[in-house]
């Protein structure tokens, strides 16, 4: 209950916080001398040293002597790009998971915002930009940024327009593998069961998990581990819906109850809560720490997670490995989807990435302009990415492979790496297939095959989002609302007890399109004509 009241006052803060976006704070300084000079260009520096803020997330994973704002790449930065044009390169961070919330404020504070900012959700981009508060940067780019159109291509730049208008710069995404299911295959040697390739399948398996008690687990058994996170009810999700238009489902998180099927997915979540067979405590678990610690302890007989994410070095498999020697996982496709031809259907992403904005507010266009750019030049990219070749990685057939061997102190040069490189989600360095390969080969030898399969998975009967060629002004107005909303939803029909699920279910929804749901739905399926 604590942390619904504070959410509820954090809304009503980012609410007033929006208020000003919308009104005085972006709007009203179109005419200064400051924005005027940024609507320009940038202002001219006559040979002074600037300044440059650029958001940087910030995840609390920083490993001493290291933080997030003074560590090797942005040393890198300041020495390679900052120092030879003048400019000092600030970062400013803002914490992964409050990164919509934080950047309304700092978007309603030009004197505080970044000089270059960025976002996931495309309704957030829209709305700044719809807001006059996005620097056009059509010319800057045509002008400043030669390397970063022709890495990006005209396809990708696309996602970042409005009207015809460059206000964003999306960037590119290495992979659009999303999810995969993993499952402990000496669980199934156990309880005598191949592992399962439908979803009739997996409820049998999981069943035999709870009552055969493979692990020698009694009340810590979990046959299925859960959290009331995307890459657990999203894959469940998936495999219920249906597409609305040739292949495709809605893009946002929240717009998953306006499917058909979305009712009988959380059905079936129901049945699995009240017989005990996925993780007890899910909804309190947000950010998968019990999730993690259940499945590194060997509690967890199957779980779905983002790809590869429990086969980096010292993570969730290896530390599984020396709790539980004994223990075997193995990649699975298990979830079928009734609604499309039993197919294991799973979401994969779109092929932009975040959307990386510069305010109009900014003086500093043309040096943010120029530090992208300078990001997608040389090696630049892949130095942020994976560090100095030969200290870092070798190359092997032109793909970089991470050295296994590499002290400590040399692995940890490129722990943000991901976070620092924002014109790319992932290691681009050429189509997907190298992409792939290059991802894999960032994995320990000992969990590389494993992460194959998990790619070959993911990628396995995947449905993309839909891409409008305006903005849905219902996501701008309801998203956030409806996604809260989500949650709840998810939440309250997986615990009702299964003889209150219709009215449970029928009630949440009903105040799910009370908040917008229903104009939110209008409008998608306008778009859609």
């Amino acid at each position: 209950m604590t942390r619904t009241t504070t959410t509820g006052k954090t809304k009503k803060w980012v609410g007033l916080a929006l208020t000003m976006i919308m009104g005085v704070s972006l709007l009203a300084g179109c005419s200064s001398p400051s924005n005027q000079e940024s609507a320009e260009g940038g202002a001219t520096t006559n040979g002074e040293r600037v300044t440059l803020k650029v958001e940087v997330f910030d995840r609390g994973n920083s490993p001493s002597p290291h933080t997030i704002t003074n560590n090797y790449l942005t040393k890198f930065v300041q020495e390679k790009f900052g120092d030879p044009n003048n400019i000092d390169v600030q970062f400013v961070p803002v914490q992964r998971s409050e990164e919509t919330t934080k950047l309304n404020v700092l978007m309603a504070s030009p004197s505080d915002v970044p000089d270059i900012v960025f976002v996931y959700d495309s309704s957030v981009f829209y709305r700044y930009a719809q807001q006059g508060g996005l620097t056009e940067v059509g010319e800057l780019l045509n002008e400043h940024a030669p390397n970063l159109k022709e890495y990006l291509g005209e396809d990708l730049l696309k996602f970042g327009q409005l009207e015809g208008q460059q206000f964003a710069i999306p960037g590119k995404r290495a992979i659009t593998a999303r999810y995969n299911s993993y499952i402990r295959q000496d669980w199934l040697d156990k309880v005598g069961m191949n592992a399962p390739t439908t979803t009739d399948e997996l409820y049998e398996t999981l069943k035999a998990f709870k009552e055969k008690d493979p692990g020698n687990l009694g009340s810590k058994n979990i046959p299925m581990g859960m959290a009331l996170a995307p890459a657990q009810y999203e894959t469940l999700i998936y495999s219920f819906i249906k597409p609305v238009q040739d292949g495709l489902t809605y893009s946002q998180r929240y717009e998953l109850p306006l499917h058909d099927g979305f009712k009988d997915a959380m059905q079936f979540l129901n049945k699995l809560y009240n017989e005990g067979l996925i993780s007890k405590d899910f909804s309190l678990d947000e950010e998968k720490t019990q999730l993690v610690k259940d499945f590194q302890n060997g509690n967890i007989g199957y779980m779905s997670e983002d790809v590869g994410q429990i086969l980096y070095a010292d993570g969730m498999l290896d530390n599984l490995s020396k709790n539980v020697p004994d223990s075997k996982v193995v990649a699975v496709d298990a979830y079928t989807n009734a609604n499309v031809d039993n197919k294991h259907i799973k979401s994969r992403y779109g092929s932009n990435g975040m959307y990386i904005m510069i305010p109009k507010s900014s003086k500093r266009s043309v040096e943010a302009v120029k530090y992208l750019d300078w990001m997608a030049s040389g090696t630049n990219l892949l130095e942020m990415n994976t560090g100095v070749e030969g200290e870092n990685y070798d190359k092997v057939d032109g793909v970089p492979v991470v050295k296994d061997d590499a002290p400590q102190d040399v692995k940890d040069r490129v722990y943000n790496g991901g976070d620092m490189a924002i014109i790319a989600n992932g290691k681009v360095v050429g189509d997907q297939a190298a992409n792939e390969a290059a991802w894999i080969a960032g994995f320990p030898e000992r969990n590389q095959e494993l992460m194959r399969q998990s790619i070959d998975i993911a990628n396995t009967d995947t449905i993309g989002p839909v891409i409008f060629s305006k903005p849905i002004e219902a996501e701008s107005k309801y998203g956030t609302a409806l996604n809260d909303k989500l949650k709840v939803l998810i939440v309250k029909t997986a615990m009702a007890k299964p003889a209150d699920f219709e009215a449970v279910y029928e009630k949440e929804m009903n105040d799910f399109m009370s908040l917008g749901g229903t104009e939110l739905k209008k409008e998608l399926e306008a778009a859609l004509q």
